[in-house]
């Protein structure tokens, strides 16, 4: 499992399809991708490592806080082709990354273990699956890419 974690000052997320759209303010916006063989530990693991992040400066301008400590939001988008393989050729490969029905599976439980981290009023989504139009307003920029393995 993977994440991509940009520090934003706003995000949101618009779904045509469904005329959903949600927002945040200071936080993340991460993007998450499964792949074949992630289990639940992945998801709680990737979840307790966001959540204890320091990517915050303090009052000595260190990056030294985390998400719960500035009181910030998070936005979680399912990523599939986080595993996009390119290794051969120009068209990406998408065989590493998990089949939808058990990538939902985990992506629910990702977002369970974050809002019993942060909050759950403090942790928006994007609906899985769906093509989904993200605003990104980038604070920094800061983005980091963690893994569960």
């Amino acid at each position: 499992m993977k994440v991509v974690v940009q520090r934003v000052k706003e995000g949101g997320v618009y779904v045509r399809q469904k005329n959903y759209t949600t927002e945040i303010g200071k936080g993340f916006v991460i993007l998450l991708g499964i792949k074949v063989g992630d289990k639940e530990e992945d998801a709680s693991y990737l979840a307790d490592k966001c959540t204890n992040l320091r990517i915050y400066e303090d009052e000595n301008e260190k990056m030294n806080l985390s998400i719960k400590d500035v009181n910030g939001e998070a936005l979680v988008i399912s990523q599939f082709t986080l595993y996009g393989d390119t290794s051969k050729g120009n068209r990406p490969s998408f065989i590493e990354a998990e089949r939808p029905e058990k990538a939902e599976s985990l992506y629910k439980i990702f977002i369970e273990r974050l809002k019993n981290n942060i909050g759950s009023n403090k942790v928006a989504t994007g609906i899985f699956g769906a093509m989904m139009e993200i605003k990104i307003i980038n604070d920094g920029p800061v983005t980091i890419i963690i893994n569960s393995k």
